[in-house]
């Protein structure tokens, strides 16, 4: 019999700690073993009932869901699930959760039904149970964010010669805010990056890596071309392609993986459109997206860099690709982006006007 996922349940409304309780309850492989009404609570159930995973609101008083992830990730690490309200704010601050060491987030559906119906929790169910089995790394006291000093108008380098296709999944925010800082402004490559994320959320996301990288990173529109220096991020809700010019085309075409955006579309479109000259990258994340657009990467002449288990919060999409042989490198998290820069320094000839 397989040992239910013990869950402590934190949220300022009791209404909304008895309906999610409740709600999660129903599931066989759940438990709820305890509720907290604000951060400071939520810190002492965590030390004394040490549950699977905790589920967080974020706008609490006397301590709001963020300080409390932050001191939870220092003091008793455990993996954390926001549920979090669609708006700018609750975007805003859930990326930064996500950032400190949440592991996932899940939108709130209404105050009525935070959680929704049957159908509608089962992608809060997927999210607890791949958290419960997330790794996670211990947040040093006072530790924040990187941040960067850009150089002057972000110099970029006068020619593409790398297009790389950067995927990531569960656990990818706080990644990608540990490789991007690394990567100087002047490499000599584009990037399209592909985060699983809904709609309202990839905007905020892209806004809190821009504030700390050398490349400019901004939500992705149809239009935008590929530059060098630049990071384009797929928007929550669709498909991002790229043509021989270098356009970006987004659209909301049949999901892959069940995922909109999915990595395995913008790689396919990047082998087929610049051949040798891509470079996939797949960090941590759940599922399977990515095994298809490396392969194609690889049958088109590119390479692909995946990250190792060992700093995967959720060892997922990068091990389906290194299971399916089309690897060439894996790597822990800190050494992701001197590959990367290693693997862009060829000297060749740009791939696409800049």
């Amino acid at each position: 019999m397989t040992e239910k996922i013990r869950v402590l349940v934190v949220d300022d409304s009791a209404f909304a700690r008895v309906a999610i309780s409740r709600r999660l309850n129903a599931e066989p492989g759940i438990e709820v073993i305890g509720q907290a009404r604000d951060g400071i609570e939520a810190i002492e159930q965590t030390k004394n009932l040490r549950p699977d995973v905790v589920t967080m609101d974020v706008t609490m008083p006397r301590m709001d869901g963020i300080e409390a992830v932050e001191r939870i990730m220092q003091e008793c690490p455990t993996p954390i699930v926001m549920l979090s309200a669609l708006t700018r704010e609750g975007a805003d601050v859930t990326i930064k959760a996500l950032e400190l060491g949440a592991v996932d987030f899940f939108l709130k559906l209404s105050v009525v039904s935070p959680v929704g119906n049957e159908e509608e929790t089962g992608g809060l169910m997927e999210k607890l149970a791949a958290a419960a089995g997330a790794k996670l790394r211990q947040q040093a006291k006072g530790e924040r964010p990187r941040r960067v000093s850009p150089r002057p108008a972000r110099k970029r380098a006068s020619q593409i010669e790398k297009v790389i296709v950067l995927g990531s999944s569960t656990g990818g925010p706080g990644a990608l805010n540990r490789v991007l800082p690394l990567l100087p402004g002047d490499l000599p490559a584009a990037i399209l990056m592909v985060q699983h994320m809904p709609t309202g959320f990839t905007r905020s996301l892209a806004q809190r890596l821009n504030s700390i990288s050398e490349f400019v990173v901004k939500e992705a529109e149809t239009g935008d071309y590929l530059k060098s220096g630049l990071v384009l991020l797929a928007p929550g809700g669709n498909h991002m392609v790229v043509d021989k010019k270098g356009r970006i085309s987004l659209d909301q075409g049949p999901q892959e993986c069940g995922l909109r955006p999915a990595v395995n579309v913008t790689m396919q479109w990047a082998a087929e459109c610049f051949g040798a000259s891509v470079l996939g990258v797949v960090l941590t994340g759940m599922g399977r997206d990515g095994t298809r657009g490396a392969e194609l990467i690889k049958k088109n002449g590119g390479e692909v860099i995946v990250e190792d288990e060992s700093t995967c919060v959720v060892y997922g999409m990068p091990k389906s690709i290194v299971e399916a042989g089309y690897a060439d490198a894996v790597l822990p998290l800190p050494e992701i982006a001197e590959e990367i820069i290693r693997r862009c320094k060829v000297g060749s000839k740009s791939v696409v006007g800049v």
